[in-house]
Protein backbone atom coordinates (compact mmCIF):
# COMPACT_ATOMS: atom_id res chain seq x y z
CA UNK A 1 0.00 0.00 0.00
CA UNK A 2 1.24 3.53 -0.95
CA UNK A 3 1.27 5.84 2.17
CA UNK A 4 -1.76 8.14 1.83
CA UNK A 5 0.97 11.17 2.73
CA UNK A 6 2.46 10.05 -0.69
CA UNK A 7 -0.13 10.72 -2.73
CA UNK A 8 -1.18 13.88 -0.75
CA UNK A 9 1.70 15.40 -1.53
CA UNK A 10 1.74 13.89 -5.24
CA UNK A 11 -1.63 16.11 -5.42
CA UNK A 12 -0.05 19.71 -4.07
CA UNK A 13 2.95 18.68 -6.77
CA UNK A 14 0.51 18.43 -9.54
CA UNK A 15 -1.33 21.60 -8.87
CA UNK A 16 -1.43 24.04 -11.75
CA UNK A 17 -0.12 20.77 -14.12
CA UNK A 18 -2.97 18.67 -14.78
CA UNK A 19 -6.62 19.28 -15.28
CA UNK A 20 -8.97 18.29 -12.48
CA UNK A 21 -11.23 16.39 -14.44
CA UNK A 22 -14.99 16.20 -13.35
CA UNK A 23 -16.58 13.44 -11.95
CA UNK A 24 -20.22 13.39 -12.97
CA UNK A 25 -22.81 12.04 -12.89
CA UNK A 26 -24.33 10.04 -15.88
CA UNK A 27 -27.97 9.50 -16.29
CA UNK A 28 -28.14 7.35 -18.96
CA UNK A 29 -25.81 4.76 -18.24
CA UNK A 30 -27.11 5.68 -14.44
CA UNK A 31 -30.85 4.46 -15.85
CA UNK A 32 -29.28 1.36 -17.76
CA UNK A 33 -27.75 -0.33 -15.25
CA UNK A 34 -30.81 0.29 -12.22
CA UNK A 35 -27.51 1.96 -10.33
CA UNK A 36 -26.00 5.68 -9.74
CA UNK A 37 -23.00 5.76 -11.73
CA UNK A 38 -20.35 8.83 -11.70
CA UNK A 39 -17.75 8.86 -14.44
CA UNK A 40 -14.32 9.81 -13.33
CA UNK A 41 -13.44 11.48 -17.22
CA UNK A 42 -9.81 11.23 -17.33
CA UNK A 43 -9.94 11.28 -20.59
CA UNK A 44 -10.68 14.49 -20.87
CA UNK A 45 -7.28 14.85 -18.91
CA UNK A 46 -4.51 17.64 -20.94
CA UNK A 47 -3.31 14.61 -22.55
CA UNK A 48 -6.24 12.44 -23.06
CA UNK A 49 -5.42 10.36 -19.84
CA UNK A 50 -4.53 9.95 -16.45
CA UNK A 51 -0.97 8.96 -17.01
CA UNK A 52 0.36 12.39 -17.22
CA UNK A 53 -0.23 12.33 -13.61
CA UNK A 54 2.72 9.80 -12.51
CA UNK A 55 4.87 10.93 -15.35
CA UNK A 56 4.79 13.87 -13.81
CA UNK A 57 5.02 13.52 -10.22
CA UNK A 58 7.99 11.13 -11.27
CA UNK A 59 9.96 13.33 -13.35
CA UNK A 60 9.08 16.04 -10.52
CA UNK A 61 11.28 14.31 -8.29
CA UNK A 62 14.36 13.77 -10.08
CA UNK A 63 17.91 15.03 -9.39
CA UNK A 64 18.73 18.26 -12.21
CA UNK A 65 21.93 15.43 -13.02
CA UNK A 66 19.09 13.02 -13.97
CA UNK A 67 17.02 15.28 -15.90
CA UNK A 68 20.06 16.71 -17.92
CA UNK A 69 20.75 13.48 -18.73
CA UNK A 70 16.85 12.59 -20.25
CA UNK A 71 14.71 10.22 -19.74
CA UNK A 72 12.91 7.33 -21.73
CA UNK A 73 9.64 5.05 -21.46
CA UNK A 74 7.73 2.32 -22.51
CA UNK A 75 4.34 2.56 -23.44
CA UNK A 76 1.59 1.79 -25.43
CA UNK A 77 0.35 5.38 -25.90
CA UNK A 78 -1.03 7.22 -23.22
CA UNK A 79 2.46 6.68 -20.53
CA UNK A 80 4.40 7.86 -23.56
CA UNK A 81 2.26 11.31 -23.52
CA UNK A 82 2.05 11.83 -20.25
CA UNK A 83 5.87 11.65 -20.49
CA UNK A 84 6.64 13.32 -23.46
CA UNK A 85 4.58 16.59 -21.83
CA UNK A 86 6.23 16.32 -18.56
CA UNK A 87 9.88 16.40 -20.10
CA UNK A 88 8.74 19.02 -22.18
CA UNK A 89 7.55 21.16 -19.25
CA UNK A 90 10.79 20.46 -17.73
CA UNK A 91 12.65 21.31 -20.51
CA UNK A 92 14.28 18.00 -20.87
CA UNK A 93 14.81 15.66 -23.39
CA UNK A 94 12.39 11.93 -23.69
CA UNK A 95 12.75 9.63 -25.75
CA UNK A 96 9.66 7.05 -25.68
CA UNK A 97 9.81 3.34 -27.16
CA UNK A 98 6.30 2.04 -28.23
CA UNK A 99 5.10 -1.37 -29.47
CA UNK A 100 5.21 -1.55 -33.59
CA UNK A 101 1.55 -1.63 -33.62
CA UNK A 102 0.75 1.33 -31.23
CA UNK A 103 -2.34 3.59 -32.93
CA UNK A 104 -1.07 5.84 -34.86
CA UNK A 105 -2.93 9.06 -33.25
CA UNK A 106 -0.81 7.92 -30.35
CA UNK A 107 2.74 8.29 -32.36
CA UNK A 108 1.61 11.50 -33.68
CA UNK A 109 0.39 12.57 -30.29
CA UNK A 110 3.48 11.59 -28.52
CA UNK A 111 6.01 13.36 -31.47
CA UNK A 112 3.67 16.06 -31.50
CA UNK A 113 4.71 17.17 -27.55
CA UNK A 114 8.24 16.60 -28.43
CA UNK A 115 9.86 13.38 -27.72
CA UNK A 116 11.67 10.92 -29.88
CA UNK A 117 9.67 7.78 -30.56
CA UNK A 118 11.45 4.83 -31.85
CA UNK A 119 9.25 1.53 -32.15
CA UNK A 120 9.58 -1.59 -31.23
CA UNK A 121 8.21 -5.18 -30.63
CA UNK A 122 5.06 -6.70 -30.94
CA UNK A 123 3.37 -5.57 -27.77
CA UNK A 124 4.36 -3.51 -24.65
CA UNK A 125 6.51 -5.81 -22.44
CA UNK A 126 9.51 -6.18 -25.68
CA UNK A 127 9.50 -2.52 -26.27
CA UNK A 128 9.88 -2.02 -22.52
CA UNK A 129 12.49 -4.81 -22.55
CA UNK A 130 14.52 -2.25 -25.11
CA UNK A 131 13.87 0.70 -23.36
CA UNK A 132 15.80 -0.65 -20.56
CA UNK A 133 18.61 -2.03 -22.51
CA UNK A 134 18.37 2.05 -24.66
CA UNK A 135 18.20 3.62 -21.15
CA UNK A 136 21.52 1.90 -20.28
CA UNK A 137 23.26 2.74 -23.63
CA UNK A 138 22.79 6.19 -23.24
CA UNK A 139 22.68 6.58 -19.68
CA UNK A 140 18.64 7.84 -19.43
CA UNK A 141 16.24 7.30 -16.30
CA UNK A 142 13.82 5.06 -16.88
CA UNK A 143 10.47 6.44 -16.24
CA UNK A 144 8.22 3.24 -16.04
CA UNK A 145 4.16 3.37 -16.44
CA UNK A 146 3.17 1.78 -13.43
CA UNK A 147 6.19 -0.16 -11.22
CA UNK A 148 6.92 3.21 -9.69
CA UNK A 149 5.95 4.38 -6.21
CA UNK A 150 6.34 8.02 -7.20
CA UNK A 151 4.07 6.97 -10.29
CA UNK A 152 1.64 5.04 -8.07
CA UNK A 153 1.04 7.79 -6.03
CA UNK A 154 0.52 10.22 -8.89
CA UNK A 155 -2.07 8.17 -10.47
CA UNK A 156 -3.69 7.89 -6.58
CA UNK A 157 -4.42 11.43 -6.82
CA UNK A 158 -7.40 10.27 -8.85
CA UNK A 159 -9.20 9.04 -6.00
CA UNK A 160 -8.46 12.09 -4.36
CA UNK A 161 -10.53 13.64 -6.62
CA UNK A 162 -13.36 11.38 -6.99
CA UNK A 163 -13.84 11.02 -3.05
CA UNK A 164 -13.82 15.15 -3.14
CA UNK A 165 -16.35 15.33 -5.70
CA UNK A 166 -18.60 12.77 -4.79
CA UNK A 167 -19.84 11.84 -1.02
CA UNK A 168 -20.61 8.10 -0.12
CA UNK A 169 -19.57 6.15 -2.71
CA UNK A 170 -20.01 2.24 -2.40
CA UNK A 171 -17.98 1.04 -5.20
CA UNK A 172 -14.97 2.13 -7.23
CA UNK A 173 -14.53 1.19 -10.68
CA UNK A 174 -10.83 1.16 -11.93
CA UNK A 175 -9.45 -0.72 -15.33
CA UNK A 176 -6.26 -2.51 -14.74
CA UNK A 177 -3.16 -3.20 -17.03
CA UNK A 178 -0.18 -3.05 -15.39
CA UNK A 179 -2.10 -2.20 -12.18
CA UNK A 180 -0.40 1.81 -11.55
CA UNK A 181 -3.72 2.72 -11.57
CA UNK A 182 -5.61 0.41 -9.15
CA UNK A 183 -2.86 0.20 -6.68
CA UNK A 184 -2.46 4.50 -6.24
CA UNK A 185 -6.23 4.44 -6.06
CA UNK A 186 -7.02 1.66 -3.80
CA UNK A 187 -4.56 2.72 -1.54
CA UNK A 188 -5.88 6.22 -0.79
CA UNK A 189 -9.61 5.18 -1.18
CA UNK A 190 -8.88 2.20 1.55
CA UNK A 191 -7.03 4.75 3.92
CA UNK A 192 -9.57 7.20 3.44
CA UNK A 193 -12.71 5.21 3.67
CA UNK A 194 -12.42 1.41 3.57
CA UNK A 195 -16.11 0.67 3.30
CA UNK A 196 -15.93 1.53 -0.04
CA UNK A 197 -15.60 -1.38 -2.16
CA UNK A 198 -12.30 -1.24 -5.24
CA UNK A 199 -13.28 -2.97 -8.50
CA UNK A 200 -10.47 -4.01 -10.78
CA UNK A 201 -11.35 -4.59 -14.54
CA UNK A 202 -8.76 -6.27 -16.69
CA UNK A 203 -9.19 -7.43 -20.54
CA UNK A 204 -10.24 -11.26 -21.08
CA UNK A 205 -7.35 -11.15 -24.03
CA UNK A 206 -4.70 -9.63 -21.82
CA UNK A 207 -5.98 -11.11 -18.27
CA UNK A 208 -2.73 -11.29 -16.33
CA UNK A 209 -3.54 -9.38 -13.24
CA UNK A 210 -6.82 -11.30 -13.29
CA UNK A 211 -5.39 -14.66 -12.88
CA UNK A 212 -2.54 -13.65 -10.57
CA UNK A 213 -4.68 -11.94 -8.35
CA UNK A 214 -7.29 -15.20 -8.22
CA UNK A 215 -3.81 -17.44 -7.78
CA UNK A 216 -2.68 -14.67 -4.97
CA UNK A 217 0.51 -15.02 -7.18
CA UNK A 218 2.38 -13.40 -10.55
CA UNK A 219 0.71 -15.49 -13.25
CA UNK A 220 2.54 -13.99 -16.40
CA UNK A 221 0.53 -14.18 -19.95
CA UNK A 222 1.78 -15.94 -22.69
CA UNK A 223 0.12 -13.49 -25.28
CA UNK A 224 -1.89 -10.69 -25.60
CA UNK A 225 -4.68 -9.69 -28.01
CA UNK A 226 -7.62 -6.97 -27.11
CA UNK A 227 -8.68 -4.07 -28.28
CA UNK A 228 -7.80 -2.27 -25.34
CA UNK A 229 -4.53 -1.62 -26.28
CA UNK A 230 -4.10 0.82 -23.30
CA UNK A 231 -4.57 -2.09 -20.75
CA UNK A 232 -2.68 -4.97 -22.72
CA UNK A 233 -0.02 -5.93 -20.45
CA UNK A 234 1.39 -9.68 -20.60
CA UNK A 235 3.65 -10.10 -17.51
CA UNK A 236 2.70 -9.31 -14.25
CA UNK A 237 4.33 -6.27 -11.83
CA UNK A 238 4.96 -8.26 -8.51
CA UNK A 239 5.05 -5.39 -6.48
CA UNK A 240 1.60 -3.97 -7.83
CA UNK A 241 0.12 -6.88 -7.36
CA UNK A 242 0.90 -6.83 -3.64
CA UNK A 243 -0.79 -3.81 -3.46
CA UNK A 244 -3.99 -5.14 -5.39
CA UNK A 245 -3.99 -8.36 -2.89
CA UNK A 246 -3.89 -6.07 -0.16
CA UNK A 247 -6.32 -2.84 -1.38
CA UNK A 248 -8.41 -4.16 -4.02
CA UNK A 249 -11.78 -6.62 -3.54
CA UNK A 250 -12.93 -8.13 -6.77
CA UNK A 251 -10.88 -8.05 -10.21
CA UNK A 252 -13.12 -8.91 -13.31
CA UNK A 253 -12.62 -9.15 -16.65
CA UNK A 254 -14.28 -8.12 -19.64
CA UNK A 255 -14.13 -9.42 -23.71
CA UNK A 256 -14.00 -7.05 -26.26
CA UNK A 257 -17.62 -7.36 -27.67
CA UNK A 258 -18.51 -6.12 -23.94
CA UNK A 259 -15.60 -3.40 -24.16
CA UNK A 260 -16.85 -2.24 -27.58
CA UNK A 261 -20.23 -2.11 -26.17
CA UNK A 262 -19.02 0.49 -23.72
CA UNK A 263 -17.13 2.76 -26.04
CA UNK A 264 -20.14 2.85 -28.20
CA UNK A 265 -22.99 3.13 -25.52
CA UNK A 266 -20.40 6.03 -23.85
CA UNK A 267 -20.58 7.81 -27.60
CA UNK A 268 -23.96 8.12 -28.32
CA UNK A 269 -25.48 8.24 -25.07
CA UNK A 270 -23.46 9.82 -23.00
CA UNK A 271 -21.51 11.60 -25.78
CA UNK A 272 -17.60 10.81 -24.49
CA UNK A 273 -15.03 9.64 -26.78
CA UNK A 274 -13.21 6.74 -24.62
CA UNK A 275 -10.67 4.47 -25.68
CA UNK A 276 -10.95 0.67 -25.11
CA UNK A 277 -9.16 0.13 -21.35
CA UNK A 278 -10.71 3.58 -20.40
CA UNK A 279 -14.16 1.77 -21.38
CA UNK A 280 -13.26 -1.18 -19.55
CA UNK A 281 -14.89 -0.18 -15.90
CA UNK A 282 -18.34 1.10 -17.77
CA UNK A 283 -18.35 -2.67 -19.40
CA UNK A 284 -17.84 -4.52 -15.83
CA UNK A 285 -20.73 -1.94 -15.15
CA UNK A 286 -23.04 -3.34 -18.25
CA UNK A 287 -22.32 -6.32 -18.37
CA UNK A 288 -22.90 -7.18 -14.18
CA UNK A 289 -19.68 -8.33 -13.60
CA UNK A 290 -20.01 -7.45 -10.18
CA UNK A 291 -22.82 -7.61 -7.87
CA UNK A 292 -24.38 -3.92 -7.04
CA UNK A 293 -27.99 -2.64 -6.34
CA UNK A 294 -30.34 0.14 -7.18
CA UNK A 295 -29.86 2.41 -4.41
CA UNK A 296 -25.50 2.16 -4.65
CA UNK A 297 -23.25 4.87 -6.20
CA UNK A 298 -20.48 3.74 -8.15
CA UNK A 299 -17.87 5.65 -9.35
CA UNK A 300 -16.06 4.56 -13.24
CA UNK A 301 -12.77 5.21 -13.91
CA UNK A 302 -12.69 6.25 -18.37
CA UNK A 303 -8.93 6.39 -17.60
CA UNK A 304 -8.55 7.18 -21.63
CA UNK A 305 -9.78 8.71 -24.80
CA UNK A 306 -6.91 8.18 -27.29
CA UNK A 307 -9.12 5.48 -29.42
CA UNK A 308 -7.39 5.13 -33.04
CA UNK A 309 -10.20 6.70 -35.59
CA UNK A 310 -9.84 3.61 -37.70
CA UNK A 311 -10.84 1.59 -34.53
CA UNK A 312 -13.55 3.73 -33.70
CA UNK A 313 -15.25 3.43 -37.25
CA UNK A 314 -15.44 -0.33 -37.05
CA UNK A 315 -16.48 -0.67 -33.60
CA UNK A 316 -19.66 1.76 -34.60
CA UNK A 317 -20.32 0.07 -37.60
CA UNK A 318 -20.63 -3.34 -36.16
CA UNK A 319 -22.29 -1.75 -33.77
CA UNK A 320 -24.83 -0.58 -35.70
CA UNK A 321 -25.37 -4.03 -36.97
CA UNK A 322 -25.80 -5.07 -34.09
CA UNK A 323 -28.13 -2.86 -32.70
CA UNK A 324 -30.52 -3.58 -35.40
CA UNK A 325 -29.58 -0.17 -37.55
CA UNK A 326 -28.43 -1.73 -40.44
CA UNK A 327 -29.02 -4.59 -42.53
CA UNK A 328 -26.54 -6.18 -45.33
CA UNK A 329 -28.35 -8.64 -47.54
CA UNK A 330 -27.75 -10.52 -50.53
CA UNK A 331 -30.44 -11.00 -52.84
CA UNK A 332 -30.43 -13.20 -56.24
CA UNK A 333 -32.97 -11.52 -59.07
CA UNK A 334 -33.62 -12.05 -62.64
CA UNK A 335 -31.45 -9.80 -64.84
CA UNK A 336 -33.87 -7.78 -66.91
CA UNK A 337 -34.86 -4.14 -67.31
CA UNK A 338 -36.70 -3.22 -64.26
CA UNK A 339 -36.06 -6.14 -61.69
CA UNK A 340 -33.87 -3.57 -59.63
CA UNK A 341 -36.11 -1.20 -59.34
CA UNK A 342 -39.06 -3.62 -57.91
CA UNK A 343 -36.76 -4.54 -55.15
CA UNK A 344 -36.03 -1.01 -54.63
CA UNK A 345 -39.60 0.40 -54.59
CA UNK A 346 -39.97 -2.54 -52.22
CA UNK A 347 -37.37 -0.67 -49.95
CA UNK A 348 -38.68 2.51 -50.30
CA UNK A 349 -42.76 1.57 -49.15
CA UNK A 350 -40.63 -0.13 -46.02
CA UNK A 351 -39.03 3.24 -45.52
CA UNK A 352 -35.58 1.94 -45.30
CA UNK A 353 -33.24 3.48 -47.19
CA UNK A 354 -30.64 2.11 -49.16
CA UNK A 355 -26.87 3.36 -48.36
CA UNK A 356 -24.70 0.66 -50.51
CA UNK A 357 -25.16 -1.40 -53.43
CA UNK A 358 -23.03 -3.28 -55.59
CA UNK A 359 -25.17 -5.39 -58.46
CA UNK A 360 -23.07 -9.10 -59.52
CA UNK A 361 -24.52 -10.62 -62.99
CA UNK A 362 -20.82 -12.01 -63.04
CA UNK A 363 -20.65 -14.84 -60.61
CA UNK A 364 -20.07 -18.29 -61.52
CA UNK A 365 -22.48 -19.73 -58.62
CA UNK A 366 -25.24 -17.61 -60.66
CA UNK A 367 -27.80 -19.17 -62.58
CA UNK A 368 -27.64 -18.04 -66.30
CA UNK A 369 -30.34 -14.86 -66.35
CA UNK A 370 -29.74 -14.28 -62.63
CA UNK A 371 -28.02 -11.32 -61.11
CA UNK A 372 -26.70 -11.02 -57.29
CA UNK A 373 -27.95 -7.78 -55.38
CA UNK A 374 -25.69 -6.81 -52.22
CA UNK A 375 -27.15 -4.41 -50.63
CA UNK A 376 -27.04 -2.18 -47.11
CA UNK A 377 -29.73 -1.04 -45.56
CA UNK A 378 -30.63 1.67 -42.74
CA UNK A 379 -33.07 0.76 -40.92
CA UNK A 380 -34.86 1.33 -37.19
CA UNK A 381 -34.37 -1.95 -35.42
CA UNK A 382 -34.98 -5.21 -35.43
CA UNK A 383 -39.66 -4.84 -35.67
CA UNK A 384 -38.48 -2.91 -38.93
CA UNK A 385 -35.91 -5.64 -40.15
CA UNK A 386 -38.38 -8.02 -39.53
CA UNK A 387 -40.86 -6.35 -41.56
CA UNK A 388 -38.34 -5.99 -44.60
CA UNK A 389 -38.02 -9.90 -44.77
CA UNK A 390 -41.55 -10.63 -44.64
CA UNK A 391 -41.84 -8.28 -47.35
CA UNK A 392 -39.10 -9.92 -49.60
CA UNK A 393 -40.37 -13.22 -48.66
CA UNK A 394 -43.99 -12.14 -49.84
CA UNK A 395 -42.22 -10.90 -53.16
CA UNK A 396 -40.74 -14.22 -53.48
CA UNK A 397 -36.89 -13.29 -53.46
CA UNK A 398 -34.48 -15.11 -52.69
CA UNK A 399 -32.03 -13.64 -50.14
CA UNK A 400 -29.58 -14.12 -47.51
CA UNK A 401 -28.29 -11.63 -44.34
CA UNK A 402 -25.04 -11.12 -43.73
CA UNK A 403 -23.43 -10.20 -40.49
Amino acid sequence: MIALSEIVKAKRQLNNVITQTPCSLAPHLSEEVGAQVYLKKENLQITGAYKLRGAYNKIASLTKEERKKGVIAASAGNHAQGVAYSARSFGIKATIVMPEATPLLKVTGTKDLGAEVILSGDNYDEAYAYALTYANEHSLTFIHPFEDDKVIAGQGTVALEMMDEVNDLDIIVIPIGGGGLISGMASAIKQIDPKIKVIGVNASGAPAMFESYCAKKAINSKSVRTIADGIAVRDVSESNLAHILECVDEVVTVDDEEIAAAILFLLERQKLVVEGGGAASVAAIMHQKFAYTKDMKIGAVLSGGNIDVQMLSIIIEKGLIKSHRKMKLVITLIDKPGSLMRLTDLFKNANANIIQIDYDRFSTTLSYGDAQITIMLETKGLEHQKMIRTLLEEAGYLFKEEV
